[in-house]
């Protein structure tokens, strides 16, 4: 039988469970820096192991420059994205797709039992949907042929 629908679960069982985090007291230059390191666009911010935020390539972008702010003395609390909207395991990645797309989000914080167990991006999202889409197309192709074990 072919699965029809992928859960944030299977996503990260898949690419893993590791995010990166900051306080807010850490200079955009820093976190920045970090995110170059890891090769990510976003960090979570943390205040004594609490979600207060998440700071994003958009929020530098969009937020530093027009507040005045220099990325030496600004920190990740003067640009974070505050109140920040998390999703959990178990829900199903189409509706990841329609939180990312009505909030314009690029990137959810995954909370289960109250603890940060992972972070989903839009590319793990659109990676998802395309495996998907591939696995269906090879199982109705095996069908045609006449090939579909059961």
């Amino acid at each position: 039988m072919l699965a029809t629908t992928v859960t944030v679960r299977q996503i990260l069982e898949q690419k893993g469970t590791t995010t990166h985090s900051v306080t807010p007291t850490v200079s955009v230059l820093d976190a920045l820096a970090m995110m170059a390191k890891h090769d990510i666009g976003s960090v979570l911010v943390l205040e004594n192991d609490r979600l207060v935020g998440i700071f994003t390539e958009r929020d530098y972008a969009r937020k530093l420059v027009l507040k005045g702010l220099n990325s030496r003395e600004a920190t990740v609390g003067d640009v974070m994205t505050p109140n920040v909207c998390t999703i959990t395991p178990s829900l199903a990645i189409d509706a990841v797709m329609n939180i990312m797309t009505e909030n314009r989000f690029r990137h959810l914080p995954v909370v289960e039992h109250g603890h940060i167990v992972g972070i989903v991006t839009i590319g793990d999202v659109v990676k998802s949907i395309i495996d998907l889409q591939e696995k269906t197309i090879n199982h109705l192709s095996n069908y045609i042929a006449g090939e579909l074990t059961t």
